[in-house]
């Protein structure tokens, strides 16, 4: 068994699966409560270069030549990159895959010249909670209140500890599509 980054687009087959069970997972924990449209209004609330170089990145976590993982991320601000779609496939779950794509996605933050992270889950979103606040995520509302009493999706920031790469604009095809350990 080996697993493998591959840095990709949203239109890549390979994705598909993924986000459609993303979809379906967002749509049975909050149907309309954000949007009357459904958790579809959310996904597609970004066009796909939202999420390429050189402000972006989208990757999957390949196994047996399929897609168990993935993420993403767009530009926030100039120095902030923000995470989206972070996903593991319901059947590879408690494998500390989610953790392995949110560290991947620092570290090509930080590649594409970012020095910080935002992000935002849902309220019902519990074991995402969990992976930000045990991997130096800072909440930005109150932690002590049960989150469904909130009712509204919960950000965190991570400063990223290296310098931002400014070269990174200027080879972003470099980075696209290669692996990076």
């Amino acid at each position: 068994m080996s697993d493998s980054f591959v840095y990709t687009t949203t239109d890549d087959p390979r994705a598909q699966p993924l986000l459609d069970e993303l979809l379906n997972e967002y749509d049975s924990r909050y149907g309309t409560f954000f949007n009357p449209e459904g958790a579809r209004a959310e996904m597609t609330r970004y066009p796909p270069e939202a999420f390429a170089p050189p402000h972006g990145n989208f990757l999957l976590l390949i196994r047996d030549s399929r897609a168990i993982a993935g993420g993403a991320f767009m530009r926030h601000s100039a120095d902030t990159a923000e995470f989206k779609r972070i996903w593991t496939d319901a059947r590879f779950r408690r494998q500390g895959l989610a953790r392995r794509v949110l560290v991947e996605l620092e570290d090509q933050a930080l590649r594409q010249g970012y020095s910080r992270v935002y992000l935002t889950t849902g309220f019902r979103q519990p074991e995402a909670v969990g992976l930000y606040l045990t991997h130096g995520y800072t909440a930005l509302f109150d932690t002590s209140v049960d989150p469904e009493t909130l009712k509204r999706t919960l950000p965190f920031e991570k400063n990223l500890a290296a310098a931002p790469n400014p070269a990174f604009a200027e080879n972003a095809a470099d980075y696209q599509g290669s692996f990076h350990p």
